[in-house]
């Protein structure tokens, strides 16, 4: 195994002698380099936590998030209490990722609409996450919809909860 790991290793710095071996990697340090300072530039760490005020980083976000603080579910629920999938870790980062990507990609391309629209993706999310917390309200509506052959929906009637509008 120690030969196979030096073999590997000799591979790779001999990728890296002669001009093109030093520009080669200078083009990996740049390309580290502004990644790295992108990636704390914009606070990226911070997305990994639960505050709201971190949603709100960005521009395009002001309207929620100031209608949010003004709504019925600021004290008892945040962004990603709505936004996120409930009861798996992987789940929950993978969507917030997607997300964060999707944010970044449409601001960074000046391509998204002024007002703001739910993607299908994050709808589904949002109406788990109303049943998540309020399955004790709307168990039995949930059922008697299932039954008649209806899609529950809480945000159809209750747009206007967690964004006061």
């Amino acid at each position: 195994m120690a030969q196979w790991i030096k073999a590997r290793w000799n591979d790779f710095t001999h990728a890296f002698t002669g001009w093109l071996g030093v520009t080669l990697a200078a083009l990996i340090g740049v390309i580290l380099g502004v990644g790295f300072f992108t990636f704390f530039y914009a606070g990226t760490l911070s997305y990994f936590g639960n505050d709201p005020a971190t949603c709100n980083q960005c521009h395009a976000m002001n309207e929620q998030y100031n209608a949010w603080q003004r709504g019925s579910h600021r004290d008892v629920a945040g962004c990603n209490d709505c936004h996120a999938p409930h009861g798996n870790l992987i789940a929950k980062y993978a969507n917030k990722a997607e997300n964060g990507f999707m944010h970044s990609l449409k601001f960074t391309l000046q391509n998204y609409p002024e007002n703001i629209q739910i993607r299908e993706h994050n709808r589904r999310v949002t109406e788990d996450a109303c049943v998540y917390c309020h399955s004790n309200i709307v168990d039995q509506i949930q059922n008697d919809s299932n039954h008649r052959g209806e899609t529950l929906s809480c945000i159809r009637c209750h747009d206007g909860v967690g964004h006061m509008r």
